[in-house]
């Protein structure tokens, strides 16, 4: 992996998690919503639908060989067919991740190349329950908790 001026080696585990953390996002968003054949499907099934970022990522990855496809294919399937089962989905989100992070470790620029797939500004995002990530500004209440009143004077 090459590093952008000002980032050392040790920083290198930083951009790869950031980076997996996004691949992540999109890859599971069109698992939850489509199950494993959200991914997996034809990329031009319907003509004019535009391909999902998830789907764009998933095939950028299983391109660069048989055995990143064949285990990327293994660990989707188990993340789609893990169902409510927090602690098995935690394990099969991990178990993906495990994955994604070898293909980026032993494919040279694939790193670089799937980042621009990716839409530019923020990456930050919330985690647990009632997280709220403003990626920009927030000029509003923001609420997460019960029984509160808010009362705004204007």
């Amino acid at each position: 992996m090459r590093f952008p001026p000002g980032l050392r080696e040790g920083d290198a585990v930083l951009e790869t998690d950031a980076l997996l953390d996004r691949i992540m996002k999109e890859t599971e968003a069109d698992i939850i919503a489509h199950g494993a054949q959200g991914l997996t499907m034809a990329r031009d099934e319907t003509a004019g639908t535009p391909v999902r970022l998830g789907q764009q990522l998933f095939a950028r990855i299983t391109n660069r060989g048989a055995e990143d496809a064949r285990v990327l294919t293994v660990r989707v399937a188990c993340l789609a067919e893990a169902g409510e089962d927090r602690e098995l989905l935690a394990l099969r989100r991990a178990e993906l991740r495990i994955a994604l992070r070898d293909a980026l470790r032993d494919h040279a620029g694939l790193a670089e190349e799937l980042a621009e797939l990716l839409p530019k500004g923020s990456a930050g995002r919330a985690g647990g329950d009632r997280s709220v990530f403003v990626g920009r500004d927030s000029s509003g209440v923001i609420y997460v908790g019960d029984g509160a009143h808010i009362t705004l004077h204007r």
